[in-house]
């Protein structure tokens, strides 16, 4: 698959395990990915909820502090998360731009996302607290 294609899957898997538990997909390869992710956005029912769950994956990636793009007019992070698969999907987010502003039309994040590694290792981590004497 991929990486447009593991994301459109992650957010279909979404849909079904958050807003929609009764309803059963049909096993999502390569081949079949696209048509049906199409065919659940040309849904009347589905519609509004393929694109809440397309909107909650683009704005909750993790910070991955790789360079991002600048824009005059909006702010741009590079940011990750896990996918069903375990493997790491990255992409621009971008955000602000104001009143008026829409950074979701301002770039289709998912034909820009790309393929990531992830090395996690648990820390320790030394926290400090002072107080006046």
């Amino acid at each position: 698959m991929t990486t447009k294609q593991k994301i459109k899957k992650q957010i279909l898997l979404n849909l079904i395990k958050k807003r929609r538990p009764n309803l059963v997909l049909p096993n999502l390869t390569s081949e079949n990915i696209d048509a049906i992710y199409r065919e659940w956005e040309n849904l009347e029912d589905t519609e509004d909820d393929i694109t809440d769950c397309s909107e909650e994956l683009r704005c909750s990636g993790i910070n991955t502090d790789l360079p991002s793009p600048y824009s005059r007019h909006y702010e741009a992070q590079s940011v990750a998360t896990k996918l069903f698969d375990g493997t790491w999907v990255g992409w621009v987010y971008w955000y602000g731009g104001g009143k008026h502003g829409q950074p979701e039309y301002f770039d289709d994040w998912m034909d820009s996302a790309y393929a990531l590694d992830c090395i996690e290792s648990e820390q320790m981590v030394i926290v400090r607290k002072f107080t006046k004497i």
